[in-house]
């Protein structure tokens, strides 16, 4: 596990790639596992606060999908029982209009699987934003369909919206999102972490 996660932070295969972004940054990868976890939250690419505080989540979303959980920050960063891979280590940079990139399909194709293998079984995984959905489900229909289908994958897995200000027109928009399945997930977690 140590090597593999060496093996991460020392990974530069988008530094020309970055260097070309509005960003013009280097690769920062961001890892947060540890082996046998509880949980795992499989989420997209960190944004620009991760990639200057180098802790995943460090963010307005990351307070939004804590809150979504139901967990304190010290839960929620105990890589003894959480572990946290997106689909990119490294934040992707911005384009030339100021919006986030995907995250690079190379470092999901380079590191995902030995990651995976290495985490072995886990209980709880929580996919979060359409990347991750499409990663560990297969090909989906939308986002919306994904996650309105968590019953079928519960209790195992959720998948979730990126939890970002930006779909807090969604969120208004899909109130069984709140009232049906954050209960459940929130029971979900605690039962894991208990």
């Amino acid at each position: 596990m140590r090597s593999l996660q060496h093996e991460i932070s020392a990974c530069r295969l988008c530094a020309d790639r970055f260097a070309q972004t509005k960003t013009r940054h280097s690769p920062r990868p961001v890892v947060w596992f540890q082996s046998s976890p509880r949980i795992l939250i499989a989420g997209q690419a960190p944004g620009l606060r991760v990639h200057e505080a180098g802790r995943p989540f460090a963010d307005r979303s990351g307070d939004r999908l804590r809150d979504w959980l139901g967990v304190d920050s010290a839960s929620f960063y105990d890589r003894e029982r959480v572990a946290i891979v997106p689909m990119a280590f490294c934040f992707p940079g911005y384009d030339a209009k100021g919006a986030d990139l995907p995250p690079p399909a190379i470092c999901g194709a380079t590191w995902h699987d030995r990651v995976m293998a290495a985490l072995g079984n886990v209980p709880l995984t929580i996919l979060v934003g359409g990347y991750a959905h499409r990663w560990h489900l297969g090909p989906q229909k939308s986002v919306t369909a994904t996650v309105a289908g968590w019953r079928g994958l519960a209790p195992r897995v959720f998948p979730l919206p990126h939890p970002s200000w930006r779909n807090t027109a969604w969120l208004k928009k899909n109130a069984w999102f709140e009232t049906d399945l954050l209960p459940s997930l929130r029971k979900a977690v605690k039962d894991e972490l208990q």
